[in-house]
């Protein structure tokens, strides 16, 4: 379904796909915080939660890169 979204809206698979792990990696970090707080281990919850937002703004780089070029073609010179 959010495949075929893709291809009416002429967006590339690519950051679909990508879209979707950061989403992935944005739960996984979130369950992973929680199991660790609940153990008592704050400080291991916070690492983890910082780790997961690293990941998250290396994955998406390529995305705001095009944005921002995208951005920067609308503006008129």
């Amino acid at each position: 379904m959010l495949e075929k979204l893709a291809v009416n809206a002429k967006v590339n698979l690519v950051y679909v796909e990508t879209i979707l792990k950061i989403i992935g990696i944005a739960y996984i970090a979130e369950f992973a915080t929680q199991i660790t707080k609940d153990a008592g281990q704050g400080a291991l919850a916070s690492k983890i939660e910082l780790a997961g937002k690293i990941i998250i703004l290396a994955m998406a780089i390529p995305i705001l890169t095009v944005l921002i070029e995208t951005i920067i073609k609308l503006i008129p010179s």
